[in-house]
Parts: structure tokens; C-alpha cells; sequence
């Protein structure tokens, strides 16, 4: 395995390091949580956070085939189904509002998933959707839930 401080400063076609592109992804999607959660890192394991960055958001979220937004669905699908990863899906319901998608489509996809990974899954995650969303000013939200007169 290559060192790690060699692929941060090796730069690709663009010019820029998966580090950087990392970076700017992190703050893009993120903002100031994610930079938190790196920094969180430093005295246990940065090479940790710098993976996080370089890697995770660097390679995988800089993709152009999904959009931030498709993302974060997916994000917080898969921490949903996962469990035991209530600090992460706090980062990315902020990260999945900061990117365009509304509470109540966050919501959705949490209700979504407990058909596929099961109700206490969904419940510990929708309680970690509720907490940013105090945190947010962004409750009670409207009550989007009764099946339409015209479901059938």
C-alpha cells in the first residue's frame, strides 16, 4: 500500500489532490460538521480522518454519476440499515438537508427503509432526524403521513 501523504500530494487531470477535492466536497455537502468530525480524529487516528477525505469524499463523493443529493439518500439508507451508526447519521441528515433534499423527504427514506432492514433500525434513525431537526428550529413538521383518499 502506497503512503498516504504521497497520494494526498500527487495530483490527478485536474490538478487537484483527492485530498483537496476531498475538502471541498466535505464543506460543500458537510459544512462545519464535517470538518468537526475529521478533526475528532486527530489525536486517535488522523489518518483516519484523512482517508474520510481523500477517499470517501475525494474519490467516491466527487463522482459525477450521482448527484450530492442522490447521495445522501443512499447515505442514509445504508447507515439506516447498518445501525449503530447513530453519529454518522446526525452528519448525514444535515449533510442530506444541506444538499437540497426537505425533513420531510429525509423522513420518507427512514420510513422507507424499515420495510427493508426493519422497524428498530428505522425508529433509532428517524429519532436522529428529529434531534437535528430541533436542533434546526425545523419541528413539527406537517404531518405528511395519512395514505391519499385516492391510494389505492
Amino acid at each position: 500500500m502506497s503512503d498516504t501523504n504521497d497520494e494526498n500530494t500527487t495530483a490527478g487531470p485536474s490538478g487537484r489532490t483527492s485530498f483537496d477535492r476531498g475538502m471541498e466536497m466535505l464543506r460543500q455537502v458537510v459544512g462545519e460538521g464535517g470538518q468537526k468530525a475529521v478533526d475528532s480524529l486527530a489525536d486517535v487516528s488522523p489518518e483516519l480522518g484523512r482517508q474520510v477525505v481523500s477517499w470517501g469524499f475525494g474519490e467516491i463523493y466527487a463522482r459525477p454519476q450521482l448527484a450530492p443529493r442522490d447521495r445522501q439518500l443512499v447515505t442514509l439508507g445504508m447507515l439506516t440499515a447498518l445501525g449503530g451508526c447513530e453519529p454518522q447519521l446526525e452528519v448525514h441528515v444535515n449533510a442530506a438537508l444541506n444538499v437540497g433534499l426537505s425533513p420531510e423527504q429525509v423522513v420518507e427514506a427512514l420510513l422507507h427503509s424499515a420495510a427493508y432492514c426493519g422497524f428498530p433500525k428505522a425508529l433509532n434513525a428517524t429519532y436522529v432526524a428529529k434531534k437535528v431537526f430541533a436542533e434546526r428550529g425545523l419541528l413539527p413538521l406537517p404531518d405528511g403521513s395519512a395514505p391519499r383518499a385516492d391510494a389505492g
